[in-house]
């Protein structure tokens, strides 16, 4: 098989060891609890790589095969939407062992979600002719075609970046970004001590601006408010001084936005047409402040204002996709939904992110909207939507009212007002009393009967949950 860098340089994969070390080069990442498909293409008699699919291996064992269906399902039909259809498939499981477990209980443990997926990919008349499993630095072929071959104790996996993958990925500039735990960790809300003051600020806001956004036209003048905030946050974010690593940067970040400033504009931007208006800082100068800008808001997002983070992140993820970090942007997006499951366009976003929308076709309806000039006709399929698509393709609403499953933030707050009302009736206590009337938390919660996922906690006291799922890679 062969792989294609950025550059016209080619590298043929030849064992499953080689294969095993190009995971985190095709995927951008290295993915833990996951099952992966990685696509194969006939190309003058040499396989060649095609479209990737992650999913988190779900913890309750009857829940596998419909995650291999979908996981299989996902990439074929994906590929086949981009005119691509897979010839054949490399699956791979990657697990850490559980305490008490080591790597071959772990390879053991899931031969079963291997078989699962070979048979639902069978299904589609695609083989599987590659599957392997991942764990402790250690892999395991599960298509081997001798006992004997692979030694029980599986084959230590290389040192990292010593690979001629890893030379020729280095070479075309290709990065490896970690885990998508590491990822994740910089959009999470906090929940260190500073989390009670920016929830204190978040509710002090709420009472100030509610009343002005009730109001016809202190909701327009909250909007106008809320844009200038946020370009003066984005001259500070890009006059300050850089600092390596994702850490330090993000905590340089959140000590440049007072608790005040981030929850006027969380408040602010839950309007539709404030949140457009943000959208365009999408490119050039402004997209990397942008960018920092809504991570921050979104670990501002605390407490029982979870929700809230829809925005935030689905800017984030925005900004992240138009300059090309798609890694970042189905992440951002998939915690968007997370946060609002209801929120429109988070959805059209990322599934048109996970189809292959050329991105330039948005940017060019968000530059039209921000000088008022009507864009060049253009058909655009955004997503699988029963409604028309209007100008903006990834936003089928009109400008005004907002669109159904979004609604407008007069109305989200006036619903809120009346569950806090209920919940303070019902004396609950004091915090429960806080809450302003939350439909669902901020992570889709565990299913009825079943423990929650374990979590991991970043170093500076930010909790996050176990990886949830991914679209297909194009």
């Amino acid at each position: 098989m062969t792989h294609h860098s950025e550059s016209t340089e080619q590298v043929t994969l030849r064992t499953p060891a080689e294969l095993a070390d190009a995971l985190p080069y095709l995927l951008g990442y290295r993915p833990e609890d996951s099952m992966v498909l990685v696509a194969l293409h006939d190309s003058g008699g040499k396989g060649r790589f095609g479209g990737r699919a992650r999913l988190g291996i779900p913890a309750h064992e009857e829940d596998w095969e419909e995650a291999a269906r979908q996981l299989a399902r996902g990439l074929v039909t994906g590929s086949e939407r981009r005119g691509a259809r897979p010839e054949q498939l490399v699956a791979y499981v990657c697990q850490e062992p559980g305490p008490g477990e080591s790597g071959r209980d772990v390879e053991r443990r899931l031969a079963r979600l291997v078989h699962l997926l070979r048979v639902q990919c069978g299904d589609l008349d695609v083989p599987v002719i590659e599957a392997l499993c991942i764990s402790d630095g250690r892999y395991w072929s599960y298509c081997c075609p001798t006992e004997d071959c692979c030694p029980e104790d599986g084959t230590p996996m290389g040192l990292p970046g010593t690979s001629v993958l890893a030379a020729a990925a280095t070479y075309a500039g290709i990065q490896v970004r970690g885990t998508l735990k590491e990822l994740r960790v910089r959009l999470q809300p906090w929940e260190a001590a500073a989390a009670r003051e920016q929830e204190a600020a978040l509710d002090a806001a709420g009472a100030a601006l509610v009343p002005r956004i009730l109001d016809a036209a202190g909701r327009a003048e909250v909007a106008e408010e809320t844009v200038v905030l946020a370009e003066r946050l984005l001259h500070r974010l890009a006059a300050a001084t850089p600092v390596a690593g994702a850490l330090p940067a993000d905590l340089r970040d959140d000590g440049l936005i007072g608790h005040d400033e981030a929850a006027r504009l969380i408040l602010g931007l839950q309007d539709r047409t404030t949140r457009d208006r943000a959208a365009a800082w999408m490119e050039g100068d402004e997209a990397t402040p942008a960018l920092r800008l809504w991570r921050a808001l979104a670990r501002r997002c605390v407490g029982p204002y979870g929700e809230h983070a829809a925005p935030a992140l689905t800017l984030a993820g925005w900004v992240a996709w138009s300059t090309g970090d798609e890694l970042e942007a189905r992440e951002a997006l998939a915690m968007a939904m997370g946060a609002d499951p209801d929120y429109l366009f988070a959805r059209l976003l990322h599934q048109a992110c996970n189809e292959g929308i050329d991105v330039e076709s948005i940017r060019r309806c968000l530059r039209a909207d921000r000088t008022g000039k009507a864009p060049a006709a253009e058909p655009v399929k955004a997503a699988a939507t029963t409604e028309p698509v209007t100008r903006n393709p990834v936003d089928p609403a009109p400008a005004a009212p907002a669109p159904a499953g979004e609604p407008d933030p007069a109305a989200r707050i006036r619903r809120r007002r009346r569950l806090r009302s209920a919940v303070a009736a019902l004396g609950e206590g004091p915090r429960a009393a806080r809450v302003p009337g939350q439909r669902r938390p901020a992570t889709p919660g565990p299913a009825a009967g079943r423990p929650p996922r374990a979590g991991t906690r970043h170093p500076a006291g930010t909790r996050r949950h176990a990886e949830g799922t991914e679209g297909t890679m194009p």
